[in-house]
């Protein structure tokens, strides 16, 4: 390995600050969850709509990490997958601090579009699928716009 991509690595590296939540498309959330919060004991920490996305998203926390239910609520890619796969994992999500920040230091991710996703934290899916899944990043703190304009979320 050469130093530049060592020096890659380590830059990218540093951008990931923890595993976020790992997805499950279901059909039906609450058909999903009984199994998670009452067999397994994990408690439910967020159930949301996001009508931007075509999806309800639930939040179960299993330790350090959540688990994810998307459910759709219209003709979306969720519904799609859904059809073609069936359910299952869908994703794997990274936390990091600064969403444009984090796909400048990703080579060929920098016109990644970035959007509002669950939990009112910017979210975007990077166009890299390694070993076939699908990776989404989210910034780690909720974004709001009165810090946008302030200039201290970019």
């Amino acid at each position: 390995m050469t130093m530049n991509m060592n020096m890659n690595m380590n830059m990218n590296m540093n951008v990931i600050r923890n595993v976020d939540h790992i997805a499950i498309a279901v059909w039906d959330i609450d058909e999903a969850l009984p199994y998670y919060t009452d067999v397994l004991g994990l408690p439910l920490v967020q159930d949301e709509l996001l009508s931007s996305a075509g999806v309800r998203l639930a939040y179960v926390q299993a330790g350090n990490v959540m688990l994810q239910f998307v459910q759709p609520i219209g003709e979306t890619p969720i519904r799609k997958h859904l059809e073609e796969k069936g359910e299952g994992l869908q994703h794997l999500c990274f936390g990091v601090e600064d969403i444009p920040a984090a796909l400048g230091s990703l080579p060929g991710e920098e016109q990644v579009q970035v959007k509002m996703g669950g939990r009112s934290r910017r979210a975007c899916f990077i166009g890299a699928k390694p070993n076939g899944v699908p990776i989404e990043l989210t910034e780690i703190d909720p974004y709001l716009a009165e810090d946008a304009a302030a200039g201290k979320n970019s």
